[in-house]
């Protein structure tokens, strides 16, 4: 999976703000996440969406970067790259991903909400450039993604002393157009609840699905966020829970957030 997704990570109303997704940077703030994750698959999803057994155990690891400026208070640039090492049954290696730079801007927002646009360019490397693609096929890709998030108060049949005080949830749609794979269509669903000024639990979807009827994934991942002043650590596990032409692979992630 692509570093990408830690861009649905949205803090809305509260005092220790984490900027993304939906949610521009401020001019001259700027917010750098560090995140490692190990994804491992004994089985996948074949063509017709059944379960099966792959060959050899799949085994994908990744440490990687998602920095953010803020060029102006509605305009926000963007860098993704990461670094991995795998193996399955055909191949074992180890090299750059896919290397992204892009432009957010704050289309519309008020106190609670935000609705932004994405552009970005991708330059392939030698790892999985395509979670269904052996290591290194692709060449570029351009994207484009719109993202729409809210926050609200607590829910009222859980708000009191253990419940949440606040609570978000941001949609985004994308299309990646690619050089050397199919092109794709993706969706990502966030929704998160704050446990006072420190403490955040997240529920996340990812999903996608390639032109020419070809490769579809559908992944879930739940994490809990620690505050602690400027900086934040994240633990989570992520699985993919359905797809056609994709590993069934599941393993934790962890993220550290530094904002400056």
């Amino acid at each position: 999976m692509r570093i990408a997704i830690l861009a649905g990570l949205a803090l809305a109303g509260t005092a220790t703000v984490v900027q993304a997704g939906a949610w521009t940077q401020p001019k001259g703030k700027a917010q750098v996440i560090a995140k490692a994750e190990v994804m491992r698959a004994t089985e996948g999803f074949d063509p017709n969406g059944a379960l099966a057994h792959l060959p050899a155990r799949r085994e994908d690891r990744a440490v990687g970067v998602f920095a953010e400026y803020g060029l102006t208070d509605r305009l926000t640039l963007q860098l993704k790259g990461d670094w991995q090492s795998g193996e399955d049954a055909f191949v074992d290696y180890s090299g750059r991903g896919p290397v992204e730079l892009g432009l957010t801007w704050q289309a519309w927002r008020d106190h609670r909400g935000a609705v932004s646009i994405y552009g970005g360019y991708a330059q392939a490397g030698e790892g999985r450039n395509a979670g269904y693609a052996a290591p290194g096929v692709g060449e570029e890709d351009w994207e484009v993604r719109v993202s729409a998030g809210r926050g609200f108060g607590a829910p009222a049949v859980v708000a009191g002393r253990w419940g949440p005080n606040r609570t978000f949830a941001e949609v985004q749609v994308a299309r990646r157009m690619r050089d050397g794979l199919p092109d794709e269509v993706r969706a990502d669903l966030t929704v998160g609840a704050h446990f006072g000024d420190h403490w955040m639990v997240m529920a996340q979807a990812f999903g996608g699905v390639t032109d020419d009827d070809g490769a579809q994934w559908l992944s879930a991942e739940t994490s809990v966020v620690r505050h602690l002043g400027r900086w934040s650590f994240q633990a989570g596990w992520r699985r993919t829970v359905a797809g056609r032409e994709t590993p069934l692979a599941e393993g934790p992630v962890v993220a550290v957030w530094r904002r400056f």
